[in-house]
C-alpha cells in the first residue's frame, strides 16, 4: 500500500509533531527523527488525554482480527505507539482529525465496495429537446442523499427511465429494472408519492437500496404555535386556510395522477410490453395495522403486493412470491394475532407482520380468498426457521407427509371427531324399542302420580276454611270459656262496681275531700 510516490512527496512540517494528511489519508508519525507515513485504515483507535497520544493499530492474529492471518511470519509488527505533548490542544485536535478522516475512508470503501456488487445496467437514453419529457417538481426523495443540506429536486421520465436530479446530485431509474410501482395519493396521510420496488439494488448517494420513492408533502407537518390568536369553527380565517390545504391536496393529487397515467401509456408501447410495468395504488378498504419492523404500521394490499410505503423501512411483498399464510395466536379473547408469510422459496426468512388487532382478522381472510393464497391458523407461534430448515433437508418427506396440511387444525379435529363416533359401536334395534318402552311406561306411571296429588291438594283446598273464619270461632271460644268459668257472686260484684262509678259523688271521703279544697266563698254558699 503506497501512499506516496517518493520521498520528496511526504510532507516535512517544522517541527517533529504528529500530522494528518488528508489528500493523501496518512497519518505522519515521527519516528527516531523522521516523519514516518502510515494508512489510516491501519489505524484501529487513538485516545488522547492532556499530555500524551496514544495510536493502536490492527494487527492480524489478534482477539479483534481473528481472522486475519499471518501472511509473513518474519515481518515485525507495530501494535502501538504513545507520544507525548506539551500542547493538550495539539493532542486533542490530532485525535480527532485522526477519527474524522478514519470515517471518511471507511465509508468510501464502504461505497466501493458495494458499487462493485451491484448489477451493471444500460444508460439512461436522455430525451431530445423537441420532445419535452413528463416532469414533476419540487420533490423529495427516500432514501435522503447524503449530507446536512437537504434540496428538492425534478423527476423526469425520458426514453428508457426516470431521472432524479437536484442541484449537486442525481439518481437514474431505469424501466427495465423496476419490478413494482406504486402511485398513493393523499387521503389521511400528509404525503403524495410514488414508490418504485426495484429487481437489483442501485446507488442512491451513498446507500445501496432496492426501494426508491418520490414524495410531496400535501401540507405543512409542523405549525407555528406561537403569537396566535384563538380560533373557533366560525373563525372565517381558519375556514380558508382550510380550504386552501383542500384545494393543495387536490392539486398535487391530480398532477401525480397525471404524470402516472401518461406514464402508463408510455409503458404500453410495444418496447416496453414486456416488462408488465403499471402503476399500482393502493386499496384502503383492506388495510390493517401491524408491526412488520419495528413500529406499527398501516399495512395496505394492492392488485400485486402487500405495501407500507408511509413510513422507513418500507415494506413490499410481492403476492406472487407467497406460498402460505399462518395466522398464529388466533384465540378467542385475544385482542390481536401475528400474521407469519412463508415464501416459495423457502431459503428466504419468513416475514412476520405481529400485533394485528383482531378485528381485522375476517378481512385478511376475505382478502386472502380473494387473492388465492392459501392460509392456515394456529393458537401458538411456530419456529419457522426450524420447521424450514427440516422442509429443505428433506423435501420428500415432507411431500409425503401432506406439504403444510400440518398447519390445519380443523381437518385433525374433524378427524378425531369422526373416530370417536366409530368406536361406540353398533347397539341393536330390540334393545332400542325395549328402552324406548320401558322410557314410555315410567313416564305414564310418573303422570298419574302427579294427577293424583293436584286431585288430593284441590279436596283438601276446598274443605279448608278461610282466616277469618278461623280467628272468628277462636275468639267465640275464648268468650265462653270466661264466661262457664266466672262464679255468680264474682258477676254480682263486677255489676255493683260498675254501677258505683256511674253515681257522682257517692262515697263520704270523696265528697269532704272535694269540700276542703274549695276557696272560702264557695264554702260559705255550699253551706
Amino acid at each position: 500500500m503506497s501512499l506516496y510516490k517518493n520521498i520528496n512527496d511526504i510532507p516535512q512540517p517544522r517541527d517533529l509533531m504528529i500530522t494528518v494528511d488528508h489528500k493523501s489519508d496518512a497519518v505522519l508519525l515521527p519516528i527516531y527523527g523522521r516523519m514516518v507515513p502510515f494508512n489510516v485504515t491501519t489505524i484501529r483507535t487513538v485516545l488522547g488525554n492532556q499530555n500524551t497520544i496514544r495510536v493502536i493499530f490492527n494487527v492480524p492474529g489478534t482477539h479483534l482480527n481473528p481472522n486475519d492471518s499471518l501472511t509473513n511470519k518474519d515481518a515485525i509488527y507495530l501494535k502501538e505507539v504513545s507520544f507525548r505533548t506539551k500542547d493538550s490542544r495539539h493532542s486533542s485536535d490530532v485525535v480527532q482529525q485522526v477519527k474524522s478522516l478514519r470515517r471518511k475512508v471507511m465509508a468510501r470503501e464502504s461505497e466501493r465496495a458495494e458499487r462493485t456488487s451491484l448489477v451493471n445496467q444500460e444508460k439512461l437514453q436522455i430525451a431530445r429537446n423537441n420532445s419535452k419529457p413528463l416532469r414533476l417538481s419540487n420533490l423529495w426523495i427516500r432514501p435522503p442523499f447524503s449530507g446536512r443540506k437537504k434540496n428538492r429536486g425534478t423527476l423526469e421520465a425520458h426514453v428508457n427511465g426516470f431521472r432524479y436530479s437536484t442541484t449537486n446530485e442525481r439518481v437514474d431509474v431505469l424501466f427495465a429494472n423496476i419490478k413494482h410501482a406504486f402511485f398513493q395519493p393523499a387521503e389521511k396521510e400528509m404525503t403524495t408519492l410514488l414508490h418504485f420496488h426495484l429487481h437489483n439494488h442501485i446507488m442512491v448517494g451513498t446507500k445501496k437500496t432496492k426501494d426508491v420513492q418520490f414524495y410531496v408533502e400535501v401540507m405543512d407537518v409542523v405549525q407555528s404555535l406561537g403569537g396566535r390568536r384563538r380560533s373557533s369553527a366560525y373563525d372565517q380565517d381558519e375556514i380558508v386556510e382550510e380550504q386552501r390545504e383542500r384545494d393543495r391536496k387536490n392539486k398535487i393529487n391530480m398532477d401525480f395522477n397525471h404524470f402516472a397515467n401518461k406514464v402508463n401509456d408510455m409503458w404500453q408501447l410495444p418496447q416496453f410490453a414486456s416488462l408488465g410495468l403499471e402503476f399500482d395504488q393502493p386499496l384502503r378498504e383492506f388495510g390493517f395495522n401491524g408491526v412488520p419492523h419495528k413500529t406499527s404500521a398501516f399495512i395496505i394490499p394492492t392488485s400485486s403486493c402487500l405495501v407500507e410505503l408511509t413510513e422507513s423501512p418500507f415494506l413490499v411483498v410481492s403476492l406472487s412470491e407467497i406460498e402460505i399464510v399462518n395466522l398464529e395466536r388466533v384465540g378467542f379473547g385475544q385482542k390481536s394475532f401475528d400474521m407469519a408469510i412463508i415464501f416459495k422459496n423457502l431459503k428466504k426468512d419468513v416475514l412476520r407482520v405481529d400485533s394485528v388487532p383482531t378485528s381485522s382478522l375476517e378481512g385478511i381472510k376475505e382478502w386472502l380468498d380473494t387473492t388465492d393464497i392459501k392460509y392456515y391458523e394456529s393458537k401458538l407461534n411456530l419456529n419457522w426457521r426450524q420447521i424450514l430448515k427440516t422442509i429443505t433437508d428433506d423435501p420428500q418427506s415432507f411431500t409425503d407427509a401432506g406439504g403444510w396440511e400440518f398447519l390445519n387444525q380443523d381437518g385433525s379435529d374433524s378427524e378425531s371427531g369422526g373416530s370417536e363416533d366409530s368406536d361406540k359401536g353398533y347397539e341393536p334395534s330390540d334393545v332400542e324399542v325395549e328402552s324406548e318402552s320401558e322410557d314410555e311406561t315410567s313416564e305414564s306411571e310418573s303422570d298419574d302420580e302427579e294427577e293424583e296429588e293436584d286431585s288430593v291438594q284441590e279436596s283438601e283446598e276446598e274443605k279448608g276454611k278461610t282466616w277469618a273464619e278461623l280467628e272468628r270461632e277462636a275468639t267465640n271460644a275464648d268468650r265462653e270459656h270466661v264466661v262457664e268459668s266466672d262464679s255468680e257472686e264474682e258477676r254480682k260484684r263486677r255489676k255493683m262496681k260498675a254501677f258505683g262509678k256511674s253515681r257522682p259523688g257517692s262515697s263520704g271521703a270523696g265528697g269532704s275531700s272535694s269540700m276542703k279544697n274549695m276557696p272560702p266563698s264557695k264554702r260559705s254558699r255550699h253551706r
